[in-house]
């Protein structure tokens, strides 16, 4: 049996800073720092190394985007952490900001979604693997934008699921799985996505990535 997951928690906020340890711990991980500012939350991960840092993005010490700022910090400062940001608020600009230039290993849910104990372990193990974990609701909101001529107005509405789901970070087997339907089905709407939507298309591994990536830039215009 390997070892379990290490978790490093920022939440200012104690009884949700305290819930949400309790369904890491449950789960079988290790929160071995639970912290309520961005300060202590990038010393936490310095000294301990987790394998995850899941953070609020609205943490002391100046309440705003000082929770982001740390992960992104983070990141930089080591790549193989994963780190998951949770906001209050639906607010893409943040996912996309926390992307930057690679998606794996990073992801955005809404508070809300906490409540729903087996949301946050599936984004954990996602993140953790080196996907992305995207919430829906934000990649819904990014859908739902207004462009000029949209040319997502061209895709059907299985197309659209398909874009959705590629946004959150799933791979074609595991848009296979959520639709019900097969691989191959799957790829033939990904090659059509990518074509009404002039992107190119990309493959497996790292390319699933870049694929990630250039739809949610795409998404973010």
């Amino acid at each position: 049996m390997g070892k379990p997951l290490r978790a490093v928690l920022g939440e200012d906020q104690p009884i949700m800073r305290e819930g949400i340890a309790a369904i890491l711990r449950k789960a079988g991980i290790d929160v071995v720092a639970a912290v309520d500012n961005a300060v202590d939350l990038v010393h936490a991960a310095q000294e301990h190394l987790p394998d995850v840092v899941i953070t609020d993005i609205r943490m002391p010490p100046n309440l705003e985007a000082d929770g982001l700022e740390a992960a992104r910090k983070i990141r930089a400062e080591r790549p193989e952490t994963a780190v998951i940001v949770l906001s209050q608020f639906l607010d893409a600009s943040y996912a996309l900001d926390l992307v930057g230039d690679d998606p794996s290993g990073v992801g955005y849910l809404l508070k809300e979604k906490v409540a729903s104990p087996q949301i946050l372990i599936d984004a954990v193990e996602r993140v953790v693997a080196r996907d992305s974990a995207l919430d829906p609701d934000v990649i819904s909101a990014l859908l739902g934008r207004k462009r000029p001529q949209d040319p997502l107005a061209a895709l059907t509405p299985k197309e659209r699921q398909v874009l959705g789901l590629m946004a959150e970070g799933h791979s074609n087997t595991g848009i296979s799985q959520q639709l019900f339907v097969s691989i191959a089905a799957v790829e033939r709407h990904v090659t059509g996505i990518f074509l009404k939507l002039g992107l190119s298309q990309a493959g497996s591994g790292d390319g699933r990535h870049r694929r990630v990536l250039a739809v949610l830039r795409y998404l973010g215009q």
